[in-house]
């Protein structure tokens, strides 16, 4: 597993377990969060807040991955959200991009074909 990926695997542990801090310690302080709908959200600060927000909206979130895959500097994740609000439940697809042990970039989207 590289550095990368393990980022990774400790940025989705954090979501799934609401802690805020760890997801704070692994963001960058210029983190992009890009949604589904390719919204998004720049600067520490305001992720974790929106993060905050998100917790409290949807309790029962949780991220389950089936596949990572590094592309370039890309990690590319497959997996599938769970959540009681319908819109959030289902198959996606994550990409991230980690800088120095941090991550830089978290985008959901809707899974690619392959």
């Amino acid at each position: 597993m590289t550095d990368a990926v393990t980022v990774v695997l400790a940025f989705n542990e954090a979501i799934n377990a609401r802690d805020l801090a760890a997801l704070a310690d692994l963001m960058t302080e210029t983190h992009r969060f890009v949604d589904a709908a390719g919204a998004s959200l720049d600067g520490k600060a305001a992720c974790v807040a929106a993060w905050r927000g998100f917790f409290d909206a949807f309790p029962d979130y949780r991220n389950d991955f089936d596949r990572l895959e590094e592309i370039d500097d890309v990690v590319v994740v497959t997996g599938r959200s769970s959540c009681s609000v319908e819109v959030l439940d289902g198959p996606a697809e994550w990409r991230a991009v980690v800088v120095d042990g941090r991550v830089e970039r978290w985008q959901v989207s809707d899974p690619q074909p392959r």
